[in-house]
């Protein structure tokens, strides 16, 4: 038997620190994530925009299409106020400050 701990190892002597191999952990299981709650964007009446303009602004800045611009814009026009549509919050406020931009009253409200 060598004298050389090189010499052991070269022959396979000497010891090997191995570790006890541990059992695998397991992760938590994960939620899908939720939906987020969702907001009503309300277009209010006004004297001061003419229904061409609402109608317009509806079609360029929602993906309502023409008939549906014009449908809201009727019900806004006769009751006061009428469902444009309804996303999360995020989007209900920029339509919000989007409306605004166009000279328009907009208002958001939990859709429960």
């Amino acid at each position: 038997m060598p004298e050389n701990p090189k010499e052991n190892m070269e022959q396979g002597e000497g010891a090997t620190a191995v570790k006890p191999r541990q059992a695998s952990k397991t992760s938590p299981q994960r939620k899908p994530p939720a939906l987020l709650p969702q907001w009503k964007v309300l277009l209010h009446n006004d004297d001061k925009n003419d229904m061409v303009h609402v109608v317009s602004s509806i079609i360029g800045l929602t993906p309502l299409n023409i008939d549906e611009a014009v449908s809201r814009m009727k019900e806004a026009h006769k009751t006061g106020v009428a469902l444009l549509l309804v996303t999360h919050k995020e989007r209900a406020e920029l339509y919000v400050d989007q409306f605004a931009s166009k000279g328009l009253t907009v208002t958001i409200e939990p859709a429960e």
